[in-house]
């Protein structure tokens, strides 16, 4: 999906943003519970389960240096490994052009207080819409993560954030939903080797995953591969992580399906940077739809209903769903 007071109504085409609901089915892709907010930063409630554990926020304040041994003391050897370093990562920041900059930095607030810490370091990958309305919105933060274990072993991890908000006067965070890949597939076929495999083909962890669990259809997988014939393909959102729903709609998304992947980048060029030549974006989308797609989204709107279509919601990524 992708392409002051935000003002959008749902798109007819069903990848307009969507809701995962309290009785969203277990095979959603996102946490049933997830986590729900009041106000911003205050957790209530856990999830229940997920590929990728939320660690608990740390105070990143210092302790104090301890003491120098005094100089008749005699030099004391540790036999415990130096623990390896956290990577340093970029400060994450929401493009000038996008429709409502601030309600994704709300969003991203909110996940890296919840995740990042003294053992965690967290990389934003992209803030997208999962949908946006006039008083709510679904904002997902795609993430890296590196984790530091009692071992000293950094671990590399990540996870997709569905954050559901309301605005009365300012945005405020009511639910964070982690994305749930599923375990690894037993077997997987050609198409999906492939594409875990291919240098053009960019995917975060939380897609990576649902490409590896065996749930992401050939016709996405066979898209994508074709894509990477011509351009470096960033990709945001395949399966977990996205709503159930199309936002404010009850009707389902493609995403949990495995029929749908999302572009936040083409080439290097963010989809919602106004830098980007308009002919890298339109190129982009009609070779979607040459490529069978029968839901093409983004910023600019192309042709009619059904195959294409344009709002608020995509005007920071390109969306591509398949009916089969």
């Amino acid at each position: 999906m992708k392409p002051g007071q935000p003002s959008v109504l749902p798109s007819g085409e069903g990848e307009t943003g969507c809701v995962a609901s309290p009785d969203s089915s277990p095979d959603s892709g996102l946490c049933r519970r997830g986590f729900v907010l009041l106000g911003v930063g205050t957790l209530l409630a856990g999830c229940s389960a997920g590929a990728h554990p939320v660690a608990t926020p740390t105070s990143r304040s210092s302790s104090a240096a301890p003491p120098s041994a005094a100089p008749s003391s005699p030099a004391v050897h540790s036999s415990s490994p130096t623990p390896s370093p956290l990577p340093q990562v970029a400060v994450w920041r929401p493009s000038p052009n996008d429709v409502d900059p601030r309600v994704k930095s709300v969003a991203v607030a909110a996940v890296l207080r919840m995740v990042a810490g003294r053992r965690t370091a967290v990389e934003v990958v992209d803030a997208q819409y999962g949908g946006i309305l006039t008083a709510s919105a679904s904002v997902l933060v795609v993430t890296r993560s590196w984790t530091r274990g009692r071992d000293g072993v950094v671990r590399p991890g990540g996870a997709t954030y569905d954050v559901r908000l309301v605005r009365n006067g300012s945005w405020r965070v009511t639910e964070v939903h982690p994305s749930h890949p599923g375990p690894p597939a037993r077997w997987l076929g050609a198409a999906a080797r492939r594409v875990l495999r291919h240098h053009r083909i960019d995917l975060p962890p939380a897609a990576r995953a649902d490409v590896a669990s065996g749930q992401v259809h050939d016709s996405v997988l066979e898209a994508m591969l074709t894509l990477a014939r011509d351009v470096a393909v960033g990709v945001s959102v395949v399966r977990s992580g996205h709503p159930t729903h199309v936002f404010g709609t009850s009707r389902l998304s493609d995403h949990p399906q495995g029929r749908a992947f999302d572009t936040w980048r083409i080439d290097g060029h963010a989809v919602v940077d106004a830098r980007t030549p308009r002919r890298v974006v339109v190129g982009y989308m009609e070779a979607l739809a040459g490529l069978g797609s029968s839901n093409v989204g983004g910023p600019y709107l192309l042709g009619g209903a059904p195959q294409w279509f344009s709002d608020a919601t995509h005007h920071d990524h390109v969306h591509a769903g398949f009916a089969g």
